[in-house]
Parts: C-alpha cells; structure tokens; sequence
C-alpha cells in the first residue's frame, strides 16, 4: 500500500507537469483539443491525490509500523477516530492532505465552470496545475509521507496529546477547505491579467468560488477558537499565536474581497484593488502555511523545524513577483468604468470597510512576522504578545463595526444628509440609550462604553432593513408578516444574508467584550473539603480521582459550585496523561455554559494525591454569545451563498483570439 500511494504521487507530479505545458502550448496554438487535454489533467490529479489519501488512511487505520509516518504519529491504542485525524496530525500528511482537497476543489471548479469563460479556461488550468505540481515536489522531494523504516517498530510514538481532541478532528478539515478554496477565485484572477481579459465577467463567476471557502474558514477559525477555549486551559479563546494569525490572515482579505467585488459588479471600479486583493488572500494562504511548516516562529500549533521552509519561500517569492510583474503589465487594461461620485455613500462606506480590514491585516501581519524581522536586522528574536494586537487593532475593530453597521444604510453612488438622518436616527437613539443605562449601572471605562454602543447601534440598523423591507412588502402586496420576510429574504439572499453575517458579527462581540473586560479569575490550592470563591461562586473540591482510557489516564477533581445556597451541580476538571508522553499532560477543563456568563474551571495541578490541588477558576461573561456568533456569521454566508435556480440562457462560445481582439 505505501509502494502505491508513492506510485500515485509520482504520477501526480508527472500528470500536473504535463497539465501546465499543455495549458501555455494549448493557448499559444489555440489548440482547444490541448486546452481539454490539460482540463481533465485536473481530473487525473484529483484521482491520483484521492488514491495517496486512502493509502495512507489505510496504513494508519492497520498500524503499519514500517512506513516513518504512522511509526511517528500513531500507535495501536490510539482511538480509531485519531488515527484517521493522524492524516493531518502530521507534516507530510497534512500536505498530502492539502494536494487532496486542492484536486477536489479544481475537479469541482473546472467541471461546473467550463462554459462560462472559455477565453480563460487555458490559463486557468495552468495556475492550478502549477500549485498542484509544486505541493506534489513537496511531498516528492521535501517530506514523501509513504517513507518506509530500515525495520518494524512494535508500536508507534502515538499523536500529538494536544491533537488528541474532537475539535482537532474537525477544525483542519474547516481550515484547509477555506484556505484551498481561495485557489480557485486566485487561478481566473490570473488567468484574467495574463489574457488581458479584464471585464467584470470573471468576478461575477467567481463570487460564489469565494464564498464557499471563506464560510469554511470562518467554521475553521471557529472551531480553533473552541479547541483553545477548553483544551489549554487559559480561559480565553484566542492569544494571537501565529499559527491563529495565519488562518486569520487570508480572511481579513477575502471578507474585503467580497466587500469590495459588489462594487466592481455595479459600477465597475476598484479593479486594481480587487485583483490585489484575491492575490493577497491566496498568497497569505500559503505564507500562512509556510509560518506553520517552516520552524521559523515558535508556536504551540507549529510543526517542527523543516527544511521544506526554503521550497515555501522560494514559492511565496516566485508568486510575488509574477504577479506584479503581470500586474503592471496589465494596468492599462483596468482601469475604472466610473469614478466616486460622493464620499458619503455605499462605495465609500465599502471601500473605507476593505481600508479598515486590510490595515488590521498589516498590523498582524507585522505583529507575527517581527520575531524575523527584528533577528534579521538586529540579531536578536523579538516578539510581541497579546497586548501589542489588542491595542493597535481594537480600535480599528471598533470603527469596523460601526462601519459595518452605517454602510449598508447608505445609497449607492450619492447620500445627503436628510435621507442619513432618517436611515441613522433609530440606531444612534438606541446606542445612546445603551451607554446612558451603562453609566447608570456604574460603567465608566470608555471602552466597554464605545463597544456596547456600536453593538447596539449595528443590531438596531439590521433589525431596521428588515423591518422596513417587510412592511413594503406588506403593503406592496398584502401578505403577511413572516411570508413577507420569507419572499424578500427570497428575493434578494446575497444582501440580506449578508445581513445575518453582520447580526452574527454584533453578537461575537457581545463575547469578545465580555471576555475582555469583565473576566473575573481567582486561584488556589485546596485540600478536600475546602473552598474557594470566584465571582458570586463557591467552589468545594471533594477530591482527586483516576479513570483509566485507551491510551491514557485522566486525572479529575470533583467539584461541587453553588451560586450562593443554591448548588448548580459538580463539575471535573482533568488532566489526561499519555501513556507515550507522560510529559505532555492536557488540560481538560470543567465548563458550565450559559447565556450570562460561563464558569470555567482548571485543574492546574496536585501533591500527595490531590491532597493539595491547585486550581484556576474564571468567570467569563457573555462567552456563549461569541460561539452563537461565530455560527451565525456560517450560516448568513450559506444563505448568501445559495443560488435558486434560474432560466437557462444560450450562451455563444467565441473563438479565444476573437474574444481577445473584443476585450
């Protein structure tokens, strides 16, 4: 089995070499029967990269010790369901993995779009077959995951600990399904600036090819932020580790991406920043897996130092300069349809929302990378923390949401101050009214102010648009309430869904400012029977316990939490250690959920027995909200995503150097 997933790789470097010639030769010599030759070399390359995948899921599923990977990252108590995560568990794996979905994804693409740009498509098949066959050298001459051992171990050396968890079974599949998604919309923005066909066509086509990945990203980042909630026992849910910048990275872009495309489809501007744009979001992709397979920055998600690091920067280089090179070639050719006519209006408010995401892009972007910035210039490796992001970027976040909540309000090309007056008057009562309860409540800090007061001016405005979309309706045609909603909702999915992403987004905020501001912790060694206080909590710790698993042993506590005479029940923070790196225990920490607020419990760690144990307690307000949100935003960007079907129209197919001599 490892003799055919080797096989398959070979093959996929020769299928995709051979697609990339055949898509240039095909163009030059307007051979269509070429073009369609480099066409189903995608298919190849997806089959191909599926037989290497089962390969090594088999391998990993039967324990065969003699291939290097599965000696590394498995062992024969590993749970069934781990040892099909190993897959991604490790580096040649998760790169084997990445080559898999980034065939999946181009069958998909090139079989639904064939017809639509047929100008493009040589082009097309090229960029993909040129990613493609760079992730196949990878695993060809950097990291072969099929490598065999000079001999058979009797067991493996088992997975990560900290990978041995539900969430870490799902959360990659999200992350890697957005990032290689954003190939796609990369490949017809190239194809685009290399054949000069520059119209609006080609970012209609792949809007949709956007969006699906960036809901995946957006789950993917979702469930990476539940996994550090209650797996490192921290009590928040993100740190600004480089490995969380990275996926974070790439979607700054695309969100401004899909900002900014709806203005070049109605009034044919920012072509030049929206070419930008999906090539940053495809380039940060792959910048963002170079941080996490390079060594070069130290973080609890990375894999260890690689000399794949050079391949993936000589690749980032090479994307780079392309890309301008062809960008400025093509200049000419995009120029604006239109220009701005008023700087009050929806383009404006558009393009200044792409100006805030980009910018909070640059300042994590700059925050990661100064670790190898500061030791390329002084010597010395310097990192910056936490603190540093949430001061530069937090008030940038701040006039986001507002943005996010005024633009939407405002009309297209021209806004005065009358028709701003009554779209703003009901949101700005309500943030006002907001602040004023919380300075009655006794809030005084300005920043819980500020946030609480956009929160409540962004939900007042979406609740708005579709109160006062429901009641046209109503008197348009007399239906009632909730068929008015449904059929305007209908009627246009892709803003009103978008207005679901922005409700999802206020509600994340509810969460993001409860934790940052109203977090309450305490900490104590305690003995059994005693008690410790957190918040308006009591705690009482009963003792220490064992439960034996498969291939590890969890150590619990047993807690009993009241809330004043009332008891809510007992809660069992643990630790599990593995039987194969018992210097490597996991947290597993004790929540009890709720819509106010969470109570959150970890056990950091006993003597003699647990007799005493130390633990680590928080309150964490309004947490649920943020989870609530972040699914939300998912499920606005499926409902954007959902296209009815519409009447079928004849579509004429034109000669590529009669289409060219058109654009």
């Amino acid at each position: 089995m490892a003799d055919i997933g080797f096989l398959s790789l070979t093959m996929a470097f020769v299928v995709t070499f051979y697609g990339v010639v055949a898509g240039i030769w095909g163009y030059h010599r307007d051979r269509l029967d070429i073009i369609e030759s480099s066409r189903r070399a995608l298919f190849a390359f997806g089959i191909l990269m599926t037989i290497g995948v089962v390969a090594l899921w088999y391998l990993l599923l039967t324990d065969d010790f003699r291939v290097e990977y599965v000696a590394g990252h498995s062992e024969r108590a590993l749970p069934t369901l781990y040892k099909f995560a190993a897959l991604w568990g490790g580096q040649a794996g998760s790169l084997l993995f990445w080559g898999w979905i980034l065939g999946l994804y181009s069958m998909a693409a090139v079989a639904w779009l064939k017809e639509r740009h047929p100008e493009l498509n040589a082009y097309v098949y090229t960029v993909l077959h040129a990613i493609a066959l760079f992730f196949t050298a990878l695993l060809l001459f950097g990291d072969n995951p099929f490598r065999l051992l000079p001999f058979t171990p009797p067991d493996g050396n088992s997975l990560n600990p900290l990978l041995q968890n539900y969430w870490m079974v799902v959360h990659p599949i999200g992350l890697y399904l957005g990032y290689i998604g954003f190939t796609v919309p990369f490949a017809y923005a190239m194809a685009a600036l290399i054949t000069g066909n520059l119209g609006n066509a080609w970012v209609r086509t792949i809007r949709l090819w956007t969006l699906i990945p960036w809901v995946f990203l957006s789950l993917g980042i979702l469930m990476g932020s539940q996994w550090a909630y209650m797996e490192l026992g921290w009590g928040g849910y993100w740190a600004w580790d480089p490995v969380e910048n990275a996926s974070f990275l790439p979607w700054l872009t695309g969100t401004a991406f899909l900002h900014s495309i709806m203005i070049q489809e109605r009034r044919g501007m920012l072509k030049v920043w929206n070419v930008v744009l999906i090539f940053l979001t495809f380039w940060l992709t792959i910048l963002g897996t170079f941080i996490t397979r390079s060594g070069v920055i130290e973080s609890v998600h990375a894999f260890a130092l690689s000399n794949i690091g050079p391949m993936f920067l000589a690749f980032l280089a090479i994307l780079l300069l392309g890309f301008l090179f062809i960008l400025f070639r093509r200049l000419p050719l995009l120029q604006g349809d239109n220009e701005l006519d008023a700087m009050l209006s929806r383009e404006s408010a558009f393009l200044f929302a792409n100006v805030l995401f980009v910018s909070i892009a640059f300042t994590t972007l700059l925050g990661t990378m100064w670790p190898i910035l500061s030791e390329l210039f002084t010597g010395d490796k310097l990192t910056v923390s936490a603190p540093f992001f949430n001061k530069v970027n937090g008030p940038i976040f701040a006039v986001l949401l507002f943005t996010i909540g005024v633009g939407p309000l405002l009309p297209w090309r021209r806004a005065n101050w009358t028709t701003l007056r009554h779209q703003l008057q009901w949101p700005t009562l309500a943030s006002i009214l907001m602040i004023l309860l919380l300075l009655v409540l006794g809030e005084r800090r300005p920043w819980p102010l500020v946030g609480f007061g956009l929160v409540a001016l962004v939900f007042v405005s979406i609740v708005q648009e579709y109160v006062r979309g429901v009641r046209a309706r109503m008197r348009a045609t007399g239906e009632k309430p909730w068929q008015a909603l449904a059929r305007l909702f209908r009627r246009n999915q892709r803003r009103y869904g978008g207005y679901i992403v922005h409700l999802g987004v206020v509600l994340m905020a509810l969460g993001i400012i409860g934790n940052g501001f109203y977090q309450v912790d305490n900490q104590a060694a305690l003995n059994p029977g005693e008690s410790m206080t957190v918040g308006d909590y009591r705690l009482v710790y009963d003792g220490l316990f064992e439960r034996r698993q498969s291939n590890h042993t969890e150590v619990y506590a047993r807690i009993r939490a009241f809330k004043g005479d009332r008891e809510l029940g007992v809660l069992e923070p643990k630790r599990n250690i593995y039987d194969k790196q018992p210097e490597q225990p996991t947290t597993e920490i004790a929540l009890r959920p709720g819509l106010v607020e969470d109570l959150y419990i970890v056990l950091a760690g006993w003597e003699n027995g647990g007799k005493p144990a130390s633990f680590k307690a928080y309150v964490n307000p309004l947490m649920s909200w943020l989870w609530i949100g972040g699914f939300v935003v998912i499920l606005g960007g499926l409902m954007a995503a959902w296209r009815r079907p519409r009447r079928l129209t004849a579509r004429v197919k034109l000669p590529r150097k009669a289409v060219a001599q058109t654009a």
